[in-house]
């Protein structure tokens, strides 16, 4: 079995642990960034077996430079998606964020610290 046979090359920017819905980079991210091992990262995700999660991380380490890019891109597109996100917000964040002030304003109105 060759290394790339444990994924599914779906796009550039998406590559999938095979039979299962997970990214490589949800993998990397827990090993990389969390420092999470291999043992703790297969139980979290019980979809992928811990053979699965050794052939993602194998497969970064003989693939460094482009993973990490790939990474990059993927973190950059999470911060794009939030940003997008706070300055578009859902009509039940507005209202959430009104009910925010309101209660602000009352507590400084009041001098109350609970409320």
């Amino acid at each position: 079995m060759q290394l790339e046979d444990y994924f599914n090359f779906l796009a550039p920017d998406d590559i999938r642990i095979k039979g299962s819905r997970i990214g490589i980079e949800t993998v990397l991210y827990d090993y990389i960034y969390r420092s999470r091992t291999p043992e703790e990262i297969a139980q979290t995700y019980t979809s992928i077996t811990l053979e699965q999660v050794y052939a993602t991380i194998l497969y970064y380490l003989h693939n460094k430079e482009a993973v990490s890019n790939y990474i990059a891109d993927w973190l950059e597109w999470g911060y794009q998606q939030r940003k997008a996100q706070e300055m578009n917000p859902s009509p039940a964040i507005i209202r959430i964020r009104k009910i925010k002030q309101e209660r602000e304003a009352m507590k400084q109105g009041t001098g109350c610290s609970n409320i």
